[in-house]
């Protein structure tokens, strides 16, 4: 992986952030937390893994991400956005009465999302079922699904697991948005989950944990996953709530709360002074 292209993966990283803390401010609500969390990974989704095209979004052949903890859709709108799926500027209109930026993710009104997400769990069922659909089908696309650690407290992220295993889905990649914190407070205390990955072999899947702000990593557990045959993968991404933003890093409390004015502006400007110290253009 050549250091430019690192490089511009961590500026449009810096744009996600940018665009989905814009939003939540703009829109008084919504959850920043575990927006910023996966904003490295859908940055490494979207402009160098997945095979999408914003000119012909519904391609049958095109690859599939589902954002199953789709409360964190501000990064994922954002993500879009910059990929062209729609104008950046509409952003601002995040959880707006008559807008199609919803605070959970439309698959009816917003192009480029493949489907509407938001009680947890769910879209992960979904995503296997769309992995099957790709093997009944004899397609060659990929699907992709992002969990948060918090939302794999539900059984039916684990029935899903269980089918996926079953199906010999080697054609899905799960990946767990693990930044230990959901809006009660520490995953563990809440309901501890661990030990992740002894929990996925145990099921029959291809595990692979990585630093999930570590693009190298990120892109190369992608890679892996492409490869490996037989089983479903899933990549246990360690992240920071919150990363990027100084005072809301690692803290629970910013899970589903909206910055004010004054707390937007130090979080814009943290931002932008890492995008310029990157090289990147205000």
């Amino acid at each position: 992986m050549s250091e430019n292209k690192i490089l511009e993966l961590k500026k449009i990283a810096t744009e996600i952030r940018l665009g989905a803390l814009e939003a939540v401010y703009n829109a008084k609500s919504g959850h920043p937390g575990g927006a910023l969390s996966s904003a490295d990974i859908l940055a490494c989704l979207y402009f160098s893994e997945l095979n999408v095209n914003p000119q012909n979004p519904e391609d049958v052949n095109r690859d599939r991400f589902v954002l199953s903890k789709g409360h964190s859709c501000p990064a994922y709108y954002s993500a879009l956005a910059l990929k062209g799926f729609f104008n950046r500027s509409e952003l601002k209109n995040f959880r707006q009465l008559g807008t199609f930026l919803q605070g959970h993710p439309d698959m009816k009104g917003v192009k480029g999302v493949d489907m509407s997400t938001g009680s947890l769990g769910q879209g992960f069922s979904v995503a296997c079922g769309m992995a099957l659909a790709a093997k009944l089908d004899n397609k060659d696309y990929r699907t992709y699904a992002l969990i948060g650690d918090g939302e794999s407290q539900e059984g039916q992220i684990w029935e899903a697991t269980t089918f996926a295993a079953h199906y010999h889905l080697d054609n899905l990649c799960l990946i767990v948005d693990n930044n230990g914190l959901q809006i009660d407070g520490k995953v563990k205390d809440v309901m501890n989950i661990m030990p992740y990955a002894s929990k996925f072999k145990a099921f029959g899947w291809n595990v692979i944990s990585i630093d999930g702000h570590d693009y190298e990593q990120i892109l190369g557990a992608f890679d892996t996953a492409r490869k490996t045959k037989g089983k479903p993968t899933v990549i246990l991404a360690t992240t920071v709530k919150g990363k990027g933003v100084s005072f809301m890093e690692n803290q629970a409390g910013w899970h589903g709360k909206a910055p004010n004015e004054d707390q937007y502006n130090l979080a814009f400007s943290e931002l932008t002074m890492y995008k310029n110290s990157l090289g990147g253009k205000n």
